[in-house]
Parts: structure tokens; C-alpha cells; sequence
């Protein structure tokens, strides 16, 4: 200022003059300047004050946040009744949606820092820690906790011990990849074990030898099973409408859902016609089931009791669980890259000359029980490819690669990801969903809401909130200890009604009947 204003300040003034322009406070006595060459002085402290400014805090006052802890547990509501879940190393948000769309509280505990951080901030209860550590259960709210869902893999054990250490009263469910390690966890306390890849592998196999023979753990009640029945190719049934079928006019059966080419139709339309390797699910009782099995057990319809050749991809825990579950009578030709006893084309599924030295030409069945997603669409497109008539059952991890297996070829496919959710909202929720391994779920409601309509009248629409175009239907009602299926049963107040739908469409309905 002295030299390009002629205006004279002390040392002090002048270092006062430069602190206003870095702070951007402002000068009041010193502005304007007057000369070009002290606007451009102030313009380069004002510009230079702002670059600090920011430098200072990229580099050292955000980092300094960052590094500051975040307690997750602070951000936890009051709990009480609730599931802790101690690992979790399936797809975490499929199982915390279950659980919220239930309205069931919980604690997810991750030791991966970033991972529950994420999740913390998409809204979940979940905090950071070691599930083993007691401080990290005591944080999770393990005392005043119901159940507990264990997916540690090998610190399974450590976890439950240390869960009951603090809560003797705690229910537990371990997921396990080997049904191998059952017992060892039940003699420690676990109250079901729950191997996934087991489960889905025999569902496959009851696929993979269709007909109206239930598997285990599909019975809605003791006088009511759900069945499943393909139509192969070669079928009469092939090409007929569904109001043509022996389904439709039985009154004491439901038809409850479709897989009509590749798609679930639930339930399916009348006139929906019926094409090679569609399922119908029915809902009744078993010996009605049985006189409908009976009446397409017809040359060209496959039934549970046909000799079937089937091959299974892949031995692992899922394909051994499938293999074991096939009929006596089927014949299984087994593949792996890995030679094992069980095993009896060595090779990879991903290439043309195994499947067709395991004979996929001939084949009536194909279960693909893989480990790897890429691996199991490329050998269903390559099975398809060799074998146009060949029915191919998949089993995916990923719950978004069930629609790419049907796209690639397969004519049913199950998800890993997708399964396990079920089967644990099913242990949560008590017996609530009746059928949580397979593409259909069922659950119990109350019959209020369908009060005064009959099981026909229901299903059909009428003059209620929950009329709309859904993906629902009405299996049944229970009452006085009796399941009852018939179209004409009036549905009472006080009756359990029994749904069947998607995941999408049972939620939507009961968000409905709540309000």
C-alpha cells in the first residue's frame, strides 16, 4: 500500500490488512484501492486464501473426521424380543427386508467395518464387531433377544456358546454349508441347523421326477398338502387350456399357481394354455391330489413313479443332497471336474463334450448344482442347446440370476440368496410361511378382512380394498383344527386363511390388510 497506493501503515496494519483477506472478512477502511497493480495484490490474497481454505480442509479437517469412531450401536433403537443375527454372509439386505416386512426387530452384527457401516447408513440395525466377543452381543442387545441367526462358518460354535453364556433362554439357528456339522452344533445348543444348499438340492430333485408327489415340508395342515405337477412335451396335456385340465372343476382343489413358459402366473387364467414343462400347483387334500395324479398318470404325462435319467452337475453339498433324493429306480449320471466316488463324467459343465458324454441327448432331467453363477447360465444354455426337450433345474446364489437362468434356457430355478431368507423369516415368524423354499410362498393371515366371501368369492374380486390385479390367490381357510379348500366354504372372521403368491404380492397384501 505504501508503494503502489502512497499510503502509509505500520507492520501491524499491514498484517491486519492481509489476515482480513484470508479469513474473507473484509477490509471497510482500505477498499477501494485505487492502482491496477493493488487490486491485482488483493485479488491474488483473496484467490490464494480460498485455495488454503480448501486444501485445508481436504487434507486435514475432513480426513480428521473420518478417522473419528462412529459408535453404530448409538444408532440402534430400544430393543427387546428381537433377533440378533451374528454374521451373515448370504446377500445381508435380502434377509433385513424380510424381516422388516414382517415387522420383526433385530440386530445384525458384521465384522466387516465397511459392510455395516453401509448398512447402518441405509437405515438397518447393524453395528460392527466380532459376534464371538461378548461386549459385541452385549451391544446387540443379546439378553433380552429371542433368537439368535448364526452364519459364522467355522466360529459357529464359538458364537452360540458365548450367546448362551449371556442368555440361557435364546433360541438359535445356525446356517451351515455342510449338513456334516448337524449334530456337532445340536449337542451345543442350536435349535435347527439349516443347510441351504441341501434344502434346494433335494427340491430339485422332486422337480427333476415330477408328478404330484409332495416333498417333505410342503403340508399346510394335516389334512392338506400342496402338490406340483409337470406336463413333458409328449404330453397330452400339452397345448390345452387350463380350465381343460382335471385341476380345474375338482372342488376340494385349489389351483393355486402356473410356470407357464418360465413365468409364474399366480393363479393362472382359464384360458392360459399349457406348454412343455409347465407346472401347476395345487392345493388339497392328499387323497384328492392322488385322484388327480391319477387321472393324468396317461402315456406321455411323467409321474413320480417313471423311471427318469437324470443328470446332476456338479457334487457338492447340493448335488449329493440330490442325488440322494432321486427315486431308487432313476438313473443318475453324476458330473464334476474333480473325480470323486460319486462322480461319473469328470469334466467341466461348461463344455459341449461332457454333457454329451453324460448323455444330456437322452436325458429327461438336468439338475445344474454348481457353485459358480457364470458357470451354472453357461451350462444351462449349452444344455439347452444339445437337448431342446431336456428339463433343466438350476440352482443360483444370486437372487437377481434367477430371471438370467430361465432367459438362459432352465425351466425352474431356485436362489440360494432368496431361499435362505425364507427359511429364516420362517423360523422367526414361527409357522407363518408354509412353503418358503420354492419360487411360491404361502403364508397364514387373518380371515378378517375376507369375512362374509366365500373361497371362489375371494379369489374372484368383489367389493373390498384388497379387490385389485394381484398376484395373489386363496388357497384355503383353517377352522376348528380342519383345512378347508372347498370353492364354496364361506370364510368366517376367526378363520387362519392361507395365500399363496410372490414375495411382492404377499407383501402388498398384508401391508393392505393392516391398514
Amino acid at each position: 500500500m505504501h508503494t503502489l497506493e502512497d499510503d502509509h501503515h505500520s507492520i501491524f496494519r499491514s498484517f491486519q490488512t492481509v489476515v482480513e483477506t484470508m479469513t474473507t472478512t473484509g477490509y471497510g477502511a482500505d477498499a477501494p484501492w485505487e492502482t491496477p497493480w493493488m487490486n491485482a495484490l488483493v485479488v491474488g490474497m483473496q484467490l490464494s486464501g480460498i485455495a488454503i481454505g480448501f486444501f485445508t480442509l481436504r487434507v486435514l479437517i475432513i480426513p480428521l473426521f473420518k478417522r473419528t469412531p462412529v459408535s453404530l450401536a448409538d444408532r440402534l433403537t430400544p430393543k427387546d424380543d428381537h433377533v440378533v443375527i451374528c454374521e451373515y454372509r448370504q446377500d445381508s439386505e435380502l434377509l433385513l427386508d424380510e424381516l422388516e416386512r414382517l415387522g420383526i426387530d433385530y440386530v445384525l452384527i458384521d465384522s466387516d467395518e465397511d459392510e455395516a457401516k453401509r448398512l447402518s447408513d441405509a437405515g438397518y440395525q447393524a453395528i460392527v464387531g466380532d459376534p464371538e466377543d461378548a461386549e459385541t452381543l452385549r451391544e446387540a442387545s443379546i439378553e433380552d433377544a429371542t433368537l439368535a441367526i448364526t452364519d459364522a462358518g467355522d466360529r459357529n460354535a464359538s458364537v452360540v456358546l458365548n450367546a448362551h453364556a449371556l442368555n440361557e433362554d435364546l433360541r438359535v439357528v445356525s446356517l451351515t454349508e455342510s449338513s456334516r456339522r448337524n449334530r456337532a452344533l445340536e449337542r451345543i445348543g442350536v435349535d435347527r441347523v439349516v443347510s441351504p444348499h441341501v434344502l434346494i438340492g433335494r427340491r430339485l430333485a422332486h422337480k427333476a421326477t415330477p408328478g404330484a408327489e409332495v416333498p417333505s415340508g410342503t403340508s399346510v395342515g394335516e389334512e392338506v398338502e400342496v402338490g406340483e405337477f409337470l406336463v413333458r412335451r409328449e404330453s397330452p396335456l400339452h397345448g390345452v387350456e387350463v380350465r381343460e385340465t382335471p385341476f380345474f372343476e375338482r372342488p376340494r382343489i385349489t389351483l393355486v399357481a402356473g410356470w407357464i413358459d418360465g413365468e409364474l402366473r399366480l393363479p393362472p387364467a382359464p384360458t392360459d394354455r399349457l406348454t412343455p414343462n409347465a407346472v401347476l400347483v395345487v392345493a388339497g387334500p392328499p387323497e384328492v391330489i392322488d385322484e388327480a395324479r391319477d387321472a393324468v398318470s396317461v402315456p406321455g404325462v411323467l409321474t413320480a413313479r417313471d423311471p427318469s435319467e437324470v443328470i446332476v452337475a456338479g457334487t457338492g453339498e447340493g448335488g449329493r443332497a440330490a442325488i440322494d433324493a432321486l427315486p431308487d429306480d432313476a438313473a443318475v449320471t453324476a458330473i464334476d471336474v474333480e473325480e470323486r466316488e460319486e462322480v461319473d463324467v469328470v469334466g467341466d459343465v461348461g463344455d459341449p463334450e461332457t454333457l454329451e458324454a453324460a448323455g444330456i441327448e437322452d436325458a429327461t432331467a438336468l439338475i445344474v448344482a454348481v457353485d459358480d453363477d457364470a458357470t451354472a447360465l453357461l451350462a444351462i444354455a449349452l444344455a439347452r442347446s444339445l437337448a431342446e426337450d431336456v428339463e433343466i433345474l438350476a440352482r443360483v446364489t444370486e437372487d437377481g440370476q434367477v430371471r438370467t437362468a430361465f432367459e438362459a434356457g432352465a425351466d425352474y430355478a431356485l436362489s440360494i440368496q432368496r431361499a435362505t431368507a425364507r427359511l429364516l423369516a420362517r423360523d422367526v415368524h414361527g409357522e407363518e410361511t408354509v412353503s418358503p423354499v420354492g419360487q411360491v410362498r404361502l403364508v397364514r393371515t387373518d380371515g378378517d378382512p375376507f369375512a362374509g366371501r366365500t373361497l371362489e368369492d375371494a379369489n374372484a374380486g368383489g367389493e373390498t380394498d384388497l379387490d385389485r390385479d394381484a398376484d395373489w390367490v386363496v388357497v384355503g381357510v383353517e377352522r376348528d383344527g380342519a383345512f378347508r379348500t372347498d370353492a364354496s366354504t364361506e370364510i368366517e372372521a376367526d378363520d387362519v386363511v392361507v395365500i399363496a403368491g410372490t414375495d411382492e404380492s404377499v407383501g402388498e397384501l398384508e401391508r393392505t390388510v393392516a391398514t
